[in-house]
């Protein structure tokens, strides 16, 4: 029996992949790369922290470009579009939160994404009550695809990772989660499932209801 739920954020509890993927994409365009390599490199890098991401990102895209200063000005417009428009969240999330504290099941939060911002999106749709412990990305030495922030989110949660799901749409979050001995399932997103991930990866979703069957 599964004791907690560790969701990432981006892509799983707020549709705010699609909007990284867009400004990152058009990043890409206006420097000259081409849109397949863009789109490598967008799959790559979806998940981790920018300090993880910097060499991932330059060994795919090459041409020159500095992850950091790419960077810098794809977060400029992200926060500008947020600011005027903010951000929605996935279909199920708050019917899947309110299912699992009716369950008892612990509820936590590991995101690469800064403190500051991922509790505006959580406070700004009324969840934040929810969750239990929320870990983010500079709280741990290693971003994903290391197990650190998985880790970490269970230590916080005091359960074994073995009876803890991580709910993740990235390849480098169900890295992450199966190296932490997690239980992994992936609510597809953006990025399919490859070859790479098939070793961590136990369950396939579409739709955050459908891991309700796990409980």
């Amino acid at each position: 029996m599964f004791e907690a739920v560790v969701f990432d954020m981006d892509g799983v509890i707020t549709d705010t992949e699609k909007l990284y993927r867009k400004f990152e994409m058009e990043e890409g365009l206006k420097r000259g790369v081409p849109e397949d390599v863009m789109i490598r490199a967008c799959e790559g890098i979806a998940g981790g922290n920018k300090y993880s991401n910097k060499a991932t990102f330059e060994s795919i895209v090459g041409r020159g470009i500095e992850y950091f200063e790419y960077r810098e000005n794809m977060i400029r417009r992200f926060d500008a579009y947020v600011k005027e428009n903010g951000v929605e969240l996935k279909t199920g999330v708050k019917e899947t939160l309110e299912f699992l504290k009716n369950k008892g099941i612990k509820i936590g939060l590991a995101t690469s994404t800064i403190k500051e911002r991922a509790v505006e999106y959580l406070m700004n749709h009324g969840i934040d009550q929810y969750f239990d412990q929320l870990i983010f990305g500079d709280m741990v030495s290693n971003g994903k695809p290391a197990p650190d922030i998985y880790l970490k989110a269970c230590e916080k949660l005091g359960v074994e990772p073995a009876k803890a799901v991580a709910v993740e749409d990235s390849r480098n979050g169900i890295k992450s989660a199966g190296q932490a001995g997690m239980f992994p399932v992936m609510v597809i997103d953006l990025i399919q499932p490859n070859d790479e991930i098939k070793p961590y990866l136990k369950k396939v979703y579409t739709t955050m209801t459908q891991m309700w069957e796990l409980f």
